[in-house]
C-alpha cells in the first residue's frame, strides 16, 4: 500500500474514534437523564397500571382519565409575584392561591377569575397553602420555616401574620429547599406537609378548627422518587395524597399506605396539555373531582376526568 494510503487511513482512525466516543457519551448522559427524571420508575409504574382492575381504578383518583380543560389561563397583573399554591375552599367552592415573591393571597373562581386579593403583612416567603374549615386557613412560610392558621371571611382586606398563632416546622436539611406544600387531611383530621428537597412529608394533627395538636410527626414514605416536592393535595373521597413535582414535571397519585397508584406527565402533548407547564408550583382538588394546577409565571389549568 502506498505511504498515502497508509497515512489517509491512520487520520480516518481518529475520526471514527471520536465519533464512538461522542455516542458513549451521549449514552451515559442520557442514562444519567433517565435516573435523575426517574424515567425508570415511571416505566415501571405506567406499566403497573396496565393491570389495574376498573374496580381499583375507581377507588382511585387515577390520573391517567385526566384531560386539561382550561389550559394556562393568565392570571391577570400577577406574572411578577411567583404563584406558589392553591387550595380549594368547599364552603365557598372557590379557590385561595397564595403568592410567595409579594405575599399576598388571591381568591378565584373554579374558572380561575380573580375575585379579590388579600396582602399578607408580615410573611416573607409563602410558599403552601391548605383550606381548613370554619373560615382557617394554613399557610406554610418557607423561609421563616413555619406555618400560621389564619382566619378569612368575606370582609377580609388583608392580614397580619403577628395576629394568629405560629408553628415552628423546625430547620431543613437545604435551608433555600425547605417546607413549601401543605394540604388539609379532614379524614384522617391532620394537616400533611411536605419539604421540598429532598422529598419528606410530615403530618400535625389537628380537627381544622381549633389549634393544632402536638407537634410535627415525620410520615414515613419510600415512594418519593421525585427530583422535589412543589406541593400536596388530598382527595377528599378516597383519602389518596396527590404529590406535586416541577422539577420532574409530574403529578403522582399516593394511597393510604404510601404506594404509587398512578401518575401524569406535565410535559406538552400529554393529557391534553398544548406545552409543558412551566413550573407547576401548587394543586389543588374540588369536591367533584376536579384537579387545579397553578404554575409560575401566573397561569392557570384545569383537568377534568374524561
Amino acid at each position: 500500500m502506498p505511504a498515502a494510503s497508509h497515512a489517509s487511513a491512520r487520520r480516518k482512525r481518529p475520526f471514527y474514534r471520536r465519533w464512538s466516543f461522542a455516542f458513549a457519551a451521549m449514552a451515559v448522559i442520557a442514562y444519567g437523564v433517565a435516573i435523575a427524571m426517574h424515567w425508570d420508575d415511571r416505566a415501571v409504574l405506567w406499566i403497573k397500571e396496565r393491570f389495574e382492575s376498573k374496580a381499583e381504578r375507581q377507588q382511585s383518583v387515577w390520573l391517567p382519565d385526566y384531560r386539561v380543560d382550561i389550559d394556562a389561563k393568565h392570571l391577570p397583573g400577577m406574572a411578577d409575584d411567583e404563584a406558589s399554591d392553591l387550595s380549594f375552599n368547599p364552603q365557598t367552592r372557590t379557590l385561595f392561591a397564595v403568592m410567595g415573591k409579594n405575599p399576598f393571597l388571591v381568591e378565584l373562581t373554579l374558572e380561575g377569575d380573580v375575585l379579590r386579593q388579600i396582602p399578607l403583612l408580615g410573611w416573607a416567603n409563602p410558599e403552601g397553602v391548605a383550606v381548613l374549615d370554619n373560615g382557617q386557613i394554613a399557610i406554610v412560610d418557607e423561609r421563616n420555616h413555619d406555618l400560621t392558621v389564619v382566619k378569612v371571611d368575606p370582609d377580609t382586606t388583608s392580614l397580619t401574620r403577628a395576629d394568629f398563632p405560629n408553628y415552628d416546622l423546625g430547620e431543613s436539611e437545604e435551608r433555600n429547599k425547605g417546607f413549601e406544600a401543605i394540604a388539609w387531611d379532614p379524614k384522617r383530621q391532620r394537616l400533611v406537609i411536605g419539604e421540598e428537597r429532598p422529598p419528606r412529608l410530615y403530618t400535625w394533627n389537628t380537627d381544622g378548627r381549633g389549634p393544632l395538636v402536638g407537634s410535627k410527626q415525620p410520615l414515613p414514605n419510600d415512594q418519593l422518587d421525585l427530583r422535589n416536592l412543589s406541593a400536596l393535595a388530598v382527595d377528599p373521597r378516597s383519602g389518596h395524597l396527590l404529590v406535586l413535582s416541577a422539577d420532574s414535571h409530574l403529578l403522582l397519585e399516593l394511597d393510604e399506605k404510601g404506594q404509587q397508584v398512578s401518575f401524569i406527565s406535565l410535559l406538552g402533548a400529554f393529557n391534553g396539555l398544548k406545552s409543558r407547564i412551566p413550573r407547576a408550583e401548587g394543586v389543588t382538588m374540588d369536591d367533584q373531582g376536579n384537579l387545579y394546577i397553578i404554575s409560575e409565571p401566573a397561569l392557570f389549568y384545569r383537568f377534568k376526568k374524561s
